[in-house]
C-alpha cells in the first residue's frame, strides 16, 4: 500500500493496537508501517502517563509549524516536555498567545517557564484582548507583576493595567487551584490583583538558568 494511502487510512490518533485492528496485521507490520510514516514526516509520538505510545498521524506533521512549548522552551531556561502535540499552522504564534495559552494548563512549571516570556512581551493590548476573551486579565497582571520582581521586564502599559486590575468586589483567584505564597514580598501582588501566587522565590531560581528550580513538579 502507498503512504499516502495508509495516511489516509490511519490519520488521527493511534496506538500499535489500533493499527494492528486497521490494517489486520500483526505487530511487527504495524510497527513497519509507524516507521514508514514517520519517515515521511507525518507521525509525531507521545507517552501516555502509563508509558504508552500514542502516534499523532496527520499530513499536517510534515508541514512546517510552531507549538506554545517550542515557544516557551526557545524563551525560557526552564524547559518544558510537552505532554500533547500542540501546532500551529499558517499564523505565527506571538508570546502573548503563548502567556494565556500557559494559564490555561494549568501547570504549575508551564506557568513558571512562561515568566520569561514576559521579558519580550510589547504588545499590551494584545495580551488585555486575549486575556479578557480568557477570563484571565488578572492572573496574567500578577504574573506580569511577579516577573518584574525577578526579571528584566518590560513595563506595562498603564491604561492597560488599569483595564486589567481587579474591582472592589472580585474575589480572590488561584492561577494553580489550591496553591498560594509563603513569601512576603509576593503577598502585596496577591492583594493587589487578588490573585494567589503559586511560586515562592526558591521555586523561581530556574529562571536564572540555575537549573531546575527546587520544589516544582511537572
Amino acid at each position: 500500500m502507498e503512504t499516502k494511502e495508509l495516511l489516509k487510512m490511519l490519520e488521527g490518533i493511534q496506538t500499535i493496537g489500533s493499527i494492528m485492528d486497521m490494517l489486520k496485521a500483526n505487530r511487527q507490520r504495524a510497527i513497519y508501517v509507524i516507521y514508514r510514516l514517520r519517515k515521511a514526516g507525518y507521525v509525531r509520538t507521545v507517552k501516555t502517563h502509563a508509558q504508552q505510545r500514542v502516534y499523532h498521524i496527520s499530513f499536517e506533521n510534515s508541514q512546517p509549524g510552531t507549538g506554545y512549548y517550542d515557544i516557551i522552551n526557545r524563551n525560557s531556561p526552564v524547559r518544558i516536555v510537552a505532554p500533547n502535540v500542540y501546532k500551529i499552522y499558517g499564523r505565527e504564534v506571538s508570546l502573548e498567545e503563548t502567556v494565556i495559552f500557559a494559564i490555561k494548563t494549568g501547570s504549575l512549571r508551564t506557568v513558571l517557564a512562561s515568566l520569561s516570556l514576559f521579558k519580550k512581551i510589547s504588545d499590551w493590548p494584545l495580551l488585555y484582548r486575549l486575556a479578557k476573551e480568557n477570563h484571565a486579565e488578572r492572573k496574567a497582571g500578577a504574573l506580569y507583576e511577579l516577573s518584574r520582581k525577578i526579571l528584566r521586564t518590560r513595563r506595562m502599559d498603564g491604561r492597560i493595567k488599569r483595564l486589567m486590575l481587579p474591582g472592589s468586589g472580585d474575589k480572590y483567584q488561584y492561577i494553580i487551584d489550591g496553591l498560594r505564597t509563603s513569601e512576603k514580598e509576593f503577598k502585596g501582588i496577591e492583594r493587589k490583583w487578588k490573585v494567589y501566587i503559586p511560586f515562592n522565590r526558591s521555586d523561581l531560581e530556574g529562571l536564572w538558568g540555575k537549573g531546575q528550580p527546587a520544589g516544582i513538579a511537572c
